[in-house]
Formats: C-alpha cells, structure tokens, sequence
C-alpha cells in the first residue's frame, strides 16, 4: 500500500469518500474547475515557450 503507487482500489476508496463528502452536484463542479484549471495552465506554459522562442 506504501509503495509508492496508486492502484484502482485507491482511487475508487478515493472517490468514494469525496462522493460522500461533497455530493454529486459539488463532486462534479469540483471536476470541471480542476478540468479548467489544468487546460489554463497548459496553454500558459505553451504560450511561454513561444515568448521564450521568438526573444531568442
């Protein structure tokens, strides 16, 4: 369990308690902001490494 890896037990057990935790409606407004907030940060590292390559 200390492996070091997470398997599909953990995160279903992971899922699990958010479910309980948050509920369905809260669980799936949590998703879509991380969902927005990892496609905000790729275009921003994406849009650095074209700044970066145009000053060189």
């Amino acid at each position: 369990m200390f492996g070091g890896k997470i398997g599909l037990p953990e995160l279903l057990l992971i899922l699990a308690v958010a479910l309980l935790i948050f509920g369905p409606s809260k669980l799936a407004d949590l998703g879509k902001g991380l969902g927005e907030g990892i496609k905000n940060f790729k275009s921003s590292v994406k849009d650095g490494e074209q700044e970066a390559e145009k000053k060189s």
